[in-house]
């Protein structure tokens, strides 16, 4: 005897009259007052976040330009870019890493453990 011998379908009903007049009523019923204001206030959000992303792009656009500005100067961007996430940092977090990265260069010779060139 398999799992599925106790198993017995149900016959398919056709849908509820009632239960579609009931569908109908609670769909009117989103359109009410107070609906209404949830709808608005949630068309409010989403209208405040895509003026907001319309900034940053451009935000994004106009970071870009400077770095532009930089590397026609002759600045090196991808070393900007660095010092920019460098100065992001506290500075016992830049402490930390740059007294690991150091003992990772020792580590593969090349730098002095004390600190020199190799």
């Amino acid at each position: 005897m398999s799992e599925y011998d106790h198993y017995t379908p149900r016959a398919f009903s056709p849908p509820d009259p009632e239960a579609a007049d009931e569908r109908r009523a609670i769909k009117s019923a989103v359109k009410s007052e107070g609906v209404q204001v949830a709808n608005d206030h949630l068309r409010s959000f989403i209208e405040r976040i895509e003026r907001l992303e319309e900034d940053k792009k451009t935000i994004a656009d106009d970071i870009k330009d400077v770095y532009g500005e930089a590397k026609a100067t002759g600045f090196d961007t991808r070393i900007l870019r660095k010092v920019i996430a460098i100065r992001k940092q506290d500075a016992s977090a830049r402490a930390e890493q740059e007294a690991v990265l150091d003992s990772y260069l020792a580590a593969l010779g090349m730098i002095e453990s004390d600190g020199g060139e190799a």
